[in-house]
């Protein structure tokens, strides 16, 4: 079996490759060629179908004009009275109205009666009698002669009384012809329609071969359908594809030249450096190496991967360095994690078990539950965090809705970002008041919002060096929406970039943007805002004018006073009378055993379920429960179930939730499930003494 080399088998592909290129461009030239003798087809058929439909219409007015008046009963009496005066008011004005040269007009026997001309046509009574006999049969003829003064195009007419409309119901009376003389008037008006050269032929033939122009031919005959002459029509073509086949002998010539330039170069950068390797991968010679190390490109690498076997080992140590290093890395964030959480709970475990020593005073006593109040306080920080980050992450941040003086957020944000402004900038910056603010609170996310006006005043004063931006809001209650805008006289952006303005990762690439750096992900960042808080953004800018951005938020006002809860001091003071029943839903016994030392302060009768199931039975079992504090996750029935069973039976109930989910989408679902209000673990004592308060009134 015969063994083929790579060089032949590479030089077998070019081969193969150039002659299905061959191929390739011989179908496109002819392609190419047949494409335009198409177009130049298809454009002369419509400038044929163009200059016949203008030729039509610039006769139509006086066509038009003659068949009326020859279906007058004015002109069928003029043969009767031969009153000139009519004539000459009536049909003779037609000469100078439709500018022809001559107006003529025979009776039934074909004897001129009157005629009237312009001063360019002196030759009288000019057409023939078989052309005047002809108009009996047609009742209408259009036609060219030849006189003295030149060619001219004539209109006859047959004259009939006004009820013959259609001249077929009486014998002709008369008959008027109107003649228009072909000179330079009538080609500069007819040039001037159609867009075309015009050339008159009386006799012979024009060459019409050229391919840069587009022709038509309109051939003039007189009465017996003899031609006397004929107009050319001349127009640019200037669709063609000569630079197209110029640019298609260009690839040719120059794929030969470089079909010879690949053959003589590929016997130097393939075969040579392959007849080398082979060479010292059959005997290792060092002479082989340093020749192909010397070839520039892959094949000296290879000569210095060949000569350098031992550098591939310390790269692959520095290599597995380098993994280790990452290893260290991440254990290094573990730790610091690790660290971050252990010095909170080391604060709380060490100082609680300083509290059983017998030995503190009351002031110690103090300062210790101070310090494991405040570690658990930080560590719950940090867990909040991490979820955070988590979500954030994981795409699943929500917006935290709460009341917002929009007037008050506004003026904030004014002071924060004047004194950002560069001190080189010319830069007049306001607020656009609004005259009348609102007299409530609105309800949205005050951190969001902020940060969607922060990223667009910044953009605009970053691409604004002289002029103004200014930034305010408006309340449409007609939609239900109030509209933030931004303005700015900077450099504007163009339409090509609009479209991508609020995409990730993109941005206007210009020198200015350069000029002023940044990733472009606050527009991207406030859309992302703006969608999320149930709005809508949009961009209007003109390049060197300046750009306005404009967002609309869902209207809602928060109309409801504010809750001010009583402030409970000396909470741990005893209360001797019995103020009302409590009944604790929790599993854990050290939580129920936190909530019974905390409640039994304030002198409340206390009751405990395990579970959802006997929270339910006692609730059904006992009248005189005035609150339940519910824990949500328990077994057999949890706390949400619990409370749809709990609800029907005693309704005006209040139920508070213990969770120990903190997040605003558990706040959210607690109230949609009917609970009360709720509690969040770690308990505070402060807040629940408060939050019974509230439902226990005394």
């Amino acid at each position: 079996m015969v063994v083929k080399s790579t060089y032949s088998k590479v030089l077998m592909l070019l081969i193969s490759s150039s002659i299905f290129f061959i191929i390739l461009y011989f179908s496109l030239y002819f392609f190419t060629l047949q494409e335009e003798r198409n177009v130049y087809a298809e454009t002369s058929n419509r400038f044929n179908n163009e200059i016949n439909n203008l030729l039509e219409l610039e006769s139509d007015p006086i066509v038009s004009s003659l068949n009326l008046k020859t279906n007058w009963d004015e002109f069928v009496n003029f043969f009767k009275t031969n009153d000139t005066k009519w004539f000459r008011e009536s049909i003779g004005s037609e000469i100078e109205i439709y500018q022809v040269d001559y107006l003529v007009v025979y009776d039934s026997n074909c004897k001129l009666i009157i005629s009237a001309s312009s001063s360019k046509i002196h030759t009288l009574d000019f057409i023939p009698k078989e052309a005047i006999t002809e108009l009996n049969k047609t009742k209408t003829n259009k036609f060219y002669l030849k006189i003295p003064e030149g060619v001219v195009e004539v209109f006859g007419a047959s004259i009939h009384p006004t009820k013959d409309i259609y001249k077929n119901k009486t014998n002709p009376y008369g008959f008027c012809f109107m003649v228009r003389l072909i000179d330079a008037n009538y080609f500069q008006k007819l040039k001037k329609i159609t867009n075309s050269d015009i050339n008159f032929i009386e006799n012979g033939s024009e060459s019409i071969n050229e391919k840069s122009k587009i022709f038509d031919t309109v051939i003039l005959k007189d009465y017996n359908n003899k031609p006397i002459g004929k107009l050319i029509f001349k127009r640019n073509f200037d669709f063609h594809f000569q630079n197209t086949k110029n640019i298609l002998y260009i690839i040719i010539i120059s794929f030969l030249i470089i079909m010879i330039i690949y053959l003589v170069y590929i016997k130097k950068w393939v075969y040579h450096p392959l007849d080398l390797i082979k060479k010292i991968l059959e005997t290792g010679n060092k002479t082989a190496i340093q020749k192909l190390k010397k070839i520039t490109g892959e094949f000296g690498h290879i000569g210095n991967l060949f000569e350098e076997s031992d550098n591939q080992n310390l790269e692959l140590v520095a290599a597995k360095e380098k993994a280790e290093e990452s290893d260290r890395l991440k254990s290094a964030f573990l730790s610091n994690l690790s660290h971050e959480i252990r010095t909170p709970m080391n604060a709380v475990i060490g100082f609680s078990n300083l509290l059983r020593s017998k030995d503190l005073n009351e002031e110690e006593n103090l300062e210790y539950l101070d310090i494991i109040d405040k570690s658990g306080g930080d560590l719950v920080l940090i867990i909040d965090d991490l979820i955070e980050m988590s979500k954030i992450d994981a795409h699943q941040v929500e917006p935290k809705y709460k009341s917002v003086n929009i007037e008050t957020c506004i003026r904030d944000l004014f002071e924060t970002i004047k004194i950002t402004i560069p001190k080189s900038k010319k830069i007049v910056f306001e607020i656009i008041e609004n005259p009348k603010p609102p007299l409530f609170d609105i309800i949205t996310d005050e951190v969001k919002l902020k940060q969607i006006l922060t990223n667009l005043l910044t953009n605009a004063i970053k691409f604004t060096d002289d002029g103004s931006v200014s930034f305010g809001y408006e309340i449409n209650k007609a939609t239900k929406n109030i509209i933030f805008t931004v303005k700015d006289t900077g450099l504007g952006i163009d339409k090509a970039n609009q479209k991508n303005i609020f995409d990730r990762f993109k941005r206007v690439e210009n020198d200015i943007a350069i000029k002023v750096g940044g990733l472009g992900l606050g527009l991207a960042i406030s859309k992302a805002y703006v969608e999320m808080l149930q709005g809508t953004i949009y961009l209007e800018s003109y390049v060197g004018k300046g750009s306005v951005f404009t967002f609309s938020l869902p209207l809602k006002f928060d109309k409801n006073p504010r809750t001010v809860l009583e402030v409970i001091k000396n909470s741990e003071t005893l209360d001797t009378n019995h103020v009302g029943t409590i009944l604790i839903a929790e599993d854990d016994n050290i939580n129920y055993l936190l909530f019974e030392k905390i409640i039994h302060l304030k002198n409340y009768t206390i009751l405990r379920a395990i579970n959802g199931q006997e929270a339910v039975e006692i609730c059904t079992n006992n009248p005189n429960i005035d609150l339940i504090l519910m824990d949500i996750k328990m077994p057999i029935m949890s706390g949400y179930e619990a409370l749809k069973l709990i609800k029907p039976i005693r309704p005006n109930l209040p139920i508070v939730a213990q969770t120990a989910f903190s997040s605003l989408e558990d706040k959210d679902k607690i109230f949609e499930a009917g609970f009360s209000g709720y509690i969040t673990k770690p308990l505070n004592k402060e807040k629940l003494f408060e939050l019974i308060n509230q439902f226990l009134k005394k």
